[in-house]
C-alpha cells in the first residue's frame, strides 16, 4: 500500500481489512520499520526488532497482547512496547529494551500511525 500523510504527521500504513484479529504485520513509516498488531480489534504499534536479538519481531507469535520474540523468548507487550518476561536465551548481547511505542487511529477503513 502506498505510505500517504493523511493528517498532522499521522500516515496510512493499512487497511483494517488487510489485519485480522490476532495476526500482526510489519510496514515500514519514514524508514522504520515497525510492527502493527490486531489485539481485539484494536490496533497497536510497536517497534519492530527485538532489541536483544536484532531479528524481526512480526516472525514471532502473538498471543492476546504479548509478541514473543523468535529467537530469544522474550516477551513484549504491543500495547506499549515493555518488556514483560526477559529473554530465554543467552546471547552476546545480555540486556533487552523496551521498544519504541507509536500512536494509531482508525480514519475511515485505514489503519494510520504517528512516529
Amino acid at each position: 500500500m502506498e505510505v500517504k500523510v493523511v493528517e498532522s504527521g499521522f500516515v496510512r500504513v493499512a487497511r483494517k481489512s488487510e489485519l485480522p484479529v490476532g495476526e500482526m504485520k510489519v510496514v515500514t513509516v519514514e524508514g522504520k520499520e515497525v510492527l502493527i498488531a490486531n489485539v481485539n480489534g484494536t490496533y497497536y504499534a510497536i517497534g519492530n526488532k527485538c532489541t536483544h536479538a536484532n531479528v524481526d519481531l512480526s516472525r514471532g507469535s502473538l498471543e492476546g497482547n504479548v509478541v514473543t520474540c523468535p529467537k530469544c523468548a522474550a516477551k513484549l507487550d504491543v500495547t506499549n512496547g515493555r518488556v514483560v518476561a526477559p529473554p530465554k536465551v543467552r546471547l552476546s548481547h545480555p540486556k533487552i529494551r523496551d521498544e519504541p511505542s507509536y500512536q494509531v487511529k482508525i480514519v475511515n477503513e485505514n489503519i494510520v500511525v504517528k512516529l
